[in-house]
C-alpha cells in the first residue's frame, strides 16, 4: 500500500505521478502499468511520460490517516505489523502524553501496532498546477 502519493488525471485518466519543478513551471512524470501511447518505457512493467501539470484536468496530494490513542494521526510507512505515524493535532501535550518521539521541532513519530490505528482513510487534498 502506498501512504502518500502525488495523483494525476491527465486526458481522462488517473496516473500515480511525481512532481518536478523546472524552469518553466511544475511538470509532472506520469507512471504507468501497462504500454501506453507516449510513454516510454522505464522498467519491466513501468511506463513514464513527463507532461506540463497545467495539461493535466486535476493534481491532488494523497495522504492515509487514522487515529490513534484518541489523536489525529498521518500514516507514513509500515513494517511487520506496525505503522509508523506522525501526529497530527499540532499539541505538544498531546504529543508527549502519547509518548510520541520529537523528531524536529513540532514533528511527533511512533512506530504502533497496525491493529490499533483506527479509521484509516485516504486524503486527498488538490494542489494548484504552477
Amino acid at each position: 500500500m502506498s501512504w502518500a502519493r502525488y495523483q494525476a488525471r491527465w486526458r481522462g485518466t488517473e496516473h500515480v505521478a511525481s512532481p518536478e519543478l523546472r524552469t518553466d513551471g511544475m511538470w509532472l512524470r506520469l507512471l504507468s502499468p501497462v504500454a501506453l501511447e507516449g510513454f516510454a518505457e522505464v522498467a519491466d512493467g513501468r511506463w513514464v511520460r513527463a507532461v506540463p501539470a497545467t495539461e493535466c484536468a486535476q493534481v491532488t496530494y494523497v495522504t492515509t490517516v487514522g487515529e490513534w490513542g484518541g489523536a489525529p494521526v498521518i500514516v507514513l510507512r509500515d513494517r511487520q505489523g506496525e505503522l509508523l505515524i506522525e501526529y497530527a493535532g499540532g499539541l505538544v501535550p498531546v504529543a508527549e502524553r502519547l509518548g510520541l518521539e520529537r523528531v524536529e521541532r513540532g514533528v511527533y513519530r511512533r512506530w504502533v501496532p497496525r491493529d490499533e490505528v483506527a479509521d484509516l482513510r485516504e486524503e486527498a487534498t488538490p494542489i494548484a498546477p504552477a
